[in-house]
């Protein structure tokens, strides 16, 4: 399957994208399903990347069913774990389609299976908790309905920025919501009301407010500072790294700048991971038809520290 061959790598490529990612309660990465992880969505397709490559069982994702029309799209997504949700605004004759998803959710967590639906709705690039649709509602009750013994996870996944490239990553994991935490039947109108104020109750501890304008605070909360030797001791392979990389990042940026919007992102990440490992060997054999020296193919590990170290050095926040 794509989702088991990409997984190393993609884990990989985050420690070149991501300078640091705070996990309160790592034990929770280990967990067997079934199991429900309700997050916020500030970064697009970029949150389930990250959750994916972290959590240790496969990790199925649910994402904007208007992708999936497109046939190749659809199938390239479904083997990567992704499973899509239709809107209203996506036309009100695809909405049924999300019974078929939430039936393979269902028989996910027959499997102790993982999924990770985001209960905001959408993706908005702030830091901000936005009002809950009923989905992780639905999803967990009907999950309860049928005595599959589901627990659901709170998750805030908090970025020091959405713009800049090296960026912390804070991920709060909550307390488990069980079917045992209601003391009530579940109905359905009046349980996901009350399953939604128990988990905005939560995913308000963890997410992170801020105004984007109030710069101090962002700072305050993601700065990760740097020992002064470090610092020096990386100066140099950080400047190399700058000047090597710089001719496929910046063309990169420049065409997706002012048309990616809330999946900016996730956007370069994908690009940068398709298209990195082949600058890489464009270099390697470039150096070696030069050189002809074996001695090229150690770029194969010099060029990628000195991106990991540019990452080290660079602003945290804009």
């Amino acid at each position: 399957m794509l989702y088991t061959f990409l997984k190393f790598p993609a884990k990989l490529a985050l420690y070149f994208y991501c300078r640091k990612i705070i996990i309160n309660k790592k034990e929770l990465l280990q967990r067997d399903g079934p199991l429900l992880i309700a997050a916020n969505h500030p970064n697009s397709f970029l949150d389930a990347i990250i959750l994916a490559t972290l959590f240790n069982r496969p990790v199925y994702s649910l994402a904007r069913g208007d992708v999936f029309i497109n046939k190749f799209y659809k199938r390239l997504l479904l083997s990567l774990n992704m499973l899509p949700v239709y809107r209203i605004s996506e036309g009100a004759e695809n909405l049924e389609h999300n019974y078929t998803t939430f039936s393979s959710c269902i028989d996910i967590f027959k499997k102790n299976g993982i999924v990770l639906i985001f209960s905001e709705g959408r993706c908005i690039n702030e830091w901000h908790l936005r009002p809950l649709k009923k989905g992780t509602a639905r999803l967990a009750i009907s999950a309860w309905q049928q005595a599959i013994p589901l627990k659901v996870i709170p998750l805030g996944i908090n970025y020091s920025s959405f713009r800049i490239f090296g960026k912390n990553v804070i991920l709060n994991f909550g307390e488990l919501i069980e079917k045992e935490s209601f003391n009530e039947a579940i109905p359905a109108g009046q349980g996901i009301n009350t399953f939604n104020k128990k988990l905005q109750k939560q995913l308000k501890r963890l997410v992170i407010e801020a105004e984007v304008s109030d710069k101090e605070k962002i700072k305050k909360i993601f700065f990760v500072p740097q020992p002064v030797i470090k610092k020096i001791l990386l100066f140099l392979p950080a400047v190399i790294g700058w000047l090597v990389h710089a001719p496929l990042h910046y063309p990169i940026i420049l065409l997706i700048k002012n048309r990616a919007n809330d999946h900016y992102d996730s956007i370069v990440v994908g690009l940068l991971f398709i298209l990195y490992p082949i600058y890489l060997l464009a270099i390697i054999a470039t150096v070696y038809l030069i050189t002809k020296s074996l001695l090229a193919f150690f770029i194969l590990i010099l060029i990628p520290f000195t991106a990991w170290s540019l990452l080290q050095l660079k602003r945290q926040v804009k």
